[in-house]
């Protein structure tokens, strides 16, 4: 595996994106500027979400990273971080590409909202009929 002393990738998930920078280091997580267990308080499944590409690969205690994110809520914005992370590891060395492949980190997720139809409350939920 090539030393890198930082490496980046771009991760989007519904309108979530996240910039994720990895440097070498003990393994420490901030994301916007506030340690993974912080930003996702009271949402561990997000923090194991968020950081499922380091524990595929074995690199959980190798980098640090930083990732800034923006849009959408939490469950977005912990997709968009592993996006991220998943897209940098993938950058770092062929074999950990093939794992992140196989595993389906690297896919972006197309799934997004569908939008409000005119004439009806949602996109799919129609107002009550009534024949007379």
């Amino acid at each position: 595996m090539a030393e890198m002393t930082e490496i980046w990738g771009v991760g989007r998930r519904k309108t979530s994106i996240a910039r994720v920078t990895l440097k070498s280091g003990s393994g420490k997580v901030l994301i916007n500027r506030l340690p993974v267990g912080e930003y996702f308080s009271g949402l561990p499944t997000l923090q194991e979400l968020s950081l499922e590409p380091l524990r595929a690969t074995n690199l959980l205690n190798k980098f640090d990273i930083s990732a800034n994110v923006s849009g959408g809520g939490k469950s977005g914005q912990a997709g968009a971080v592993r996006h991220g992370i998943s897209r940098a590891l993938a950058r770092l060395d062929e074999s950990t590409r093939q794992i992140l492949r196989k595993e389906g980190f690297l896919t972006r997720d197309p799934r997004v909202v569908e939008r409000k139809k005119p004439g009806q409350p949602k996109a799919r939920k129609r107002f009550q009929f009534s024949k007379r």
